[in-house]
C-alpha cells in the first residue's frame, strides 16, 4: 500500500522577536496562519503556542516560517508559548504526511494530535497534608487521633488518602486544618516505576525463540515491517513481548495499538505480569485528567510503553522506537469519521518516517498484508503450531438446511448436545452470533408495517433487556411502543430474526441448570466490565458465553473447549468486495478460541450454505488456498490490492441538492489510462443522521496518485456550501 514517504515538514528552527512564523491551527482550515514573534519572546518550530485567532484564543503549533502573504503591519503576535516540549520533527511530517494522503486539510490531523488541550496548561500542584511540627493544643477526638497517626511518617496525603487510611470524614481532616494541628503542602507526583525489560520472560519454544531472535535485532535495524503470522494460540504476545523488552533495553518508547480496548484486560495482565508494571493506556474511556497526564508524560518521554486504540497513533512521541499493531487485519482500525485513515497503514508510515521497526501481527492476515509480503515489502515470520503441546480445535459444520429445530429455535440439537457433555466434562463454551441486542428487526403483524430510525436508511434493533428500539448508525434509540405506530393495533409488533438477547432467553429455557453471560459491546461499556468478564470466567463462575464479535479474537480462556458459530452467514451478502474476507477472519477468530490449552477444542459452524468457500476453507482447515483464491478474484477484478480506491461521499439536507452535486462532480470527474469513476449514485445508506448521502468512486491504478488525483478533482468543482464532500482514500465502508 505505502511506496513512497516524503518528508514536507520544515526543518526545525528558532525564531526571535518579529520574526514572522507560520502557525498550524488543529482546525479543517486551508493552512496555517502567519503571526509575529513578540519582543522578548523566543520559539522553535514545533512548539505548542496560544494565539488570537478572531474573537477566539486557541492553540496551535509553530510549523516554520510565514508566508509572507499579508503585511507585517496587520499581524498578530503569539500570546504565550505553551510550557510542554515542542512537537517532535517526525510528528510534524507525520501529520503533513496524513494529510495529504487522507486528502484532508493538516488542521485536522494536527486536531487528532492535540486531543487533550489541558496538556499544554501547567500541571496544577498537588495539594496534601502533613502534620505541624508543634501543634497548637486542640480538642483530640478519636477521628483526629487516627488522621495524626497516619501522619506521624511524615508523608504528605491527600484528602482522599487520609479519609481512606485514617477511617474518617473529609470534615475531621478540614477541622484539624482549620484549628493549626495540620498543614496543607504542594507535592509533586512521583512517577510509578515503569516496565522493566530486564524482567524474565517465560521460555519458548524454537519457532517463537527464532521470531523473537529476529525481531529483537530488527529493534537496531531501523525501518522495516514484519509480519507475525500464528495460529491463535500460538504466542504472537510473546514474541513481541520480546521486541518490547530490546526497545526499553535500547532507552526507546513503544506503541501497542489494539483494536479494541475491551482486548485489552487479558493483554494488560499478561503485560504487568512480563514486565512488573502497567504500560500507559490510551483510549476514549479515558477521563480527562487521565488523557492530559497520559499526552504530557508521553510528549515529556515520561512513559516508555502505551497501548491504545486506533488515536494513541498521533500521541507526540519524542523517541518512539517500535509500533506493534496487534490482530492487523481488524476493521476496527479504519477510522470512517472525520479524517478517514487506516491506522495499520498510517502505522506503517510513522515507522518509517521515524526510521523505526514495525511489528504487523495475526492469526489471519488482511490480503493487503499478505500482498507486501509477496512483493518483499513486508518480512514473514511463522508461528505454526499453538504453543504448550496443545492441538487446534476440530471443526464441524452443521447443514441447517438438514438439521431438525423446534420453531423459533436458533439452536440446532447437534449444538445443544454438544453444550450438554461439554457441561458434564466442567468445560466452558462459547456461542458466538455476531448481531446486538434481540432482534435485527421488529414488525406489525397487522398491517407489516417495519420500525426504521427516522434519521438513517436503517431498521431499529429491538434490545429487551433495556426496553428499547436503538438504531446502530447514529444512536437514536426510543421505548417499544405498546402498538403499532403506523396502524395502532396493540400488541402487534413481532421480533424478527435473533440476537445474542434473543439468543440467551432461548438458552436460558433449553439449560436452566447452566451459568451463561452476555458479552456485547452493550454490556463491555469499558476496561472495568472487561476485567470482571475475564475474571468471573477464568474463576469458572461462567459456564457458558453468548457473545458477539468482541469476544471473537485476543481472549485465552483455559476452560474454553466448545465454540459454537449460531450463524455462519451473517455478512457473507452484499457487494462488499471484502464481505468473504472479513467473514472468514471472523470466523477464524473465534474459532481460535476452543482449547487453547490441554482439553482439546471442538467448533461447531452453523450455516445454511455449507459450500461457501468461506465454509469450505474454514472446515478444511486450508487458510492459504482461501487466501490465494480470494486474492486471484480480487486481482481479475482489479480491485485492491491491486487497484487504488477513493470514495467520495456526497451529503445533504436537501435530497435535490445532494443529487445534484455529485452529478456535478461526475461531469468533471478525472480520466486517463485505467482510471475509473463509479457513480454518481445514491449510496446504500443514502439517509443517515438526517442527511441524504450519493457516493462516487473512483478507481485508478497502483502507480497513479489516487489522494492527489481526488485533491485535483474537488479543487476543480465548487459545491454549494450546504453540500459536504467526505473523502475516503483506500474505503473499508461502502455504505
Amino acid at each position: 500500500m505505502i511506496e513512497k514517504f516524503k518528508s514536507v515538514s520544515p526543518v526545525q528552527r528558532l525564531y526571535g522577536p518579529d520574526d514572522r512564523i507560520a502557525v498550524l491551527l488543529p482546525l479543517p482550515l486551508a493552512g496555517a496562519y502567519d503571526y509575529l514573534v513578540p519582543s522578548g519572546m523566543t520559539v522553535a518550530a514545533g512548539s505548542f503556542v496560544a494565539v488570537s485567532f478572531g474573537r477566539r484564543e486557541l492553540f496551535g503549533v509553530v510549523w516554520g516560517s510565514g508566508s509572507g502573504d499579508v503585511d507585517a503591519q496587520k499581524l498578530k503576535p503569539i500570546l504565550q508559548v505553551c510550557p510542554v516540549p515542542v512537537l517532535p520533527s517526525v510528528s510534524r511530517e507525520f501529520v503533513d504526511w496524513v494529510a495529504a494522503y487522507t486528502v484532508h486539510s493538516a488542521g485536522a490531523v494536527l486536531r487528532m494530535v492535540m486531543s487533550a488541550p489541558d496538556a499544554l496548561k501547567p500541571p496544577k500542584p498537588r495539594v496534601a497534608y502533613t502534620s505541624v511540627p508543634a501543634p497548637p493544643e486542640i480538642r483530640l477526638t478519636s477521628a483526629r487521633e487516627r488522621v495524626l497517626e497516619v501522619l506521624a511518617d511524615g508523608t504528605p496525603r491527600s484528602i482522599a488518602e487520609l479519609v481512606r487510611d485514617a477511617g474518617v470524614g473529609a470534615p475531621v481532616v478540614k477541622g484539624l486544618l482549620q484549628a493549626g494541628a495540620v498543614q496543607a503542602v504542594e507535592t509533586v507526583i512521583e512517577q510509578p516505576p515503569g516496565p522493566d525489560w530486564q524482567c524474565p520472560g517465560p521460555v519458548l519454544s524454537r519457532e517463537q525463540s527464532d521470531a523473537a531472535d529476529y525481531l529483537r535485532k530488527a529493534v537496531t535495524g531501523g525501518f522495516g515491517v514484519a509480519v507475525l503470522d500464528g495460529v491463535p494460540g500460538s504466542g504472537k504476545t510473546e514474541v513481541y513481548f520480546e521486541a518490547i523488552a530490546e526497545t526499553l533495553k535500547q532507552g526507546q518508547q513503544v506503541l501497542v495499538l489494539l483494536p479494541e480496548i475491551a482486548l485489552g484486560a487479558q493483554w494488560l495482565s499478561r503485560f504487568q505480569v512480563r514486565f512488573g508494571a502497567p504500560p500507559a493506556q490510551w483510549h476514549s474511556d479515558l477521563n480527562r485528567v487521565q488523557r492530559r497526564r497520559t499526552w504530557r508524560a508521553v510528549a515529556e518521554g515520561r512513559e516508555s510503553v502505551v497501548v491504545g486504540a486506533r488515536s494513541a497513533l498521533f500521541l507526540p512521541f519524542p523517541n518512539l522506537g517500535l509500533i506493534v499493531v496487534d490482530e492487523e487485519h481488524e476493521m476496527a482500525f479504519k477510522q470512517d469519521d472525520g479524517v478517514a485513515y487506516h491506522a495499520r497503514d498510517m502505522a506503517v508510515v510513522r515507522a518509517n518516517l521515524g526510521a523505526i521497526s514495525i511489528v504487523l501481527a495475526s492469526a489471519t492476515p488482511s490480503l493487503e498484508t499478505v500482498a507486501n509480503v509477496r512483493n518483499r515489502r513486508y518480512s514473514r515470520l511463522k508461528l505454526p503450531k499453538r504453543h504448550g503441546g496443545a492441538t487446534v480445535p476440530s471443526i464441524a459444520i452443521v447443514d441447517l438446511r438438514a438439521a431438525v429445530s423446534s420453531r423459533g429455535s436458533w439452536l440446532a440439537p447437534e449444538m445443544c448436545d454438544a453444550l450438554t457433555q461439554t457441561a458434564a466434562e466442567g468445560s466452558q463454551s462459547l456461542l458466538f452470533l455476531n448481531r446486538r441486542g434481540y432482534a435485527p428487526l421488529t414488525l406489525c403483524r397487522a398491517c407489516g408495517h417495519r420500525l426504521r430510525c427516522p434519521s438513517c436508511t436503517a431498521w431499529l434493533v429491538e434490545h429487551r433487556l433495556l426496553s428499547r428500539l436503538q438504531c446502530h448508525h447514529c444512536g437514536y434509540s426510543v421505548p417499544v411502543p405498546k402498538a403499532c405506530p403506523e396502524c395502532g393495533a396493540a400488541d402487534s409488533l413481532a421480533a424478527c430474526g435473533p440476537g445474542v438477547e434473543r439468543l440467551a432467553e432461548e438458552f436460558e429455557a433449553t439449560f436452566p441448570e447452566l451459568r451463561y453471560t452476555l458479552a456485547t459491546s452493550d454490556t463491555l461499556t469499558g476496561p472495568r466490565a472487561a476485567a470482571e468478564l475475564v475474571r468471573r470466567i477464568e474463576a469458572h463462575e461462567v459456564d457458558v458465553i453468548i457473545g458477539t464479535q468482541i469476544v471473537a479474537k485476543g481472549y485465552h480462556f483455559p476452560l474454553l473447549t466448545l465454540v459454537g458459530v449460531v450463524d455462519a452467514d451473517i455478512g457473507l451478502a452484499g457487494g462488499d468486495l471484502r464481505a468473504a474476507e472479513r467473514t472468514y477472519q471472523l470466523l477464524y477468530q473465534v474459532a481460535g478460541r476452543a482449547g487453547r490449552e490441554q482439553r482439546r477444542g471442538k467448533v461447531l459452524v452453523q450455516t445454511h450454505i455449507p459450500d461457501h468457500p468461506v465454509i469450505k476453507a474454514l472446515s478444511g482447515g486450508d487458510r492459504n488456498a482461501f487466501l490465494a483464491a480470494e486474492d486471484e478474484a480480487r486481482r481479475e477484478a482489479g480491485m485492491p490490492p491491486f487497484s487504488r480506491l477513493v470514495a467520495l461521499i456526497v451529503s445533504g439536507s436537501d435530497e435535490s441538492t445532494v443529487e445534484a452535486s455529485a452529478r456535478k462532480l461526475a461531469r468533471v470527474a478525472p480520466a486517463g489510462d485505467g482510471i475509473r469513476v463509479l457513480g454518481p449514485a445514491p449510496a446504500p445508506m443514502s439517509f443517515l443522521r438526517r442527511r441524504h448521502r450519493w457516493r462516487l468512486l473512483l478507481k485508478t491504478p497502483k502507480n497513479v496518485n489516487a489522494s492527489a488525483l481526488a485533491r485535483k478533482w474537488l479543487g476543480s468543482c465548487r459545491l454549494v456550501n450546504s453540500v459536504r464532500v467526505q473523502i475516503d482514500v483506500d474505503p473499508y465502508n461502502f455504505l
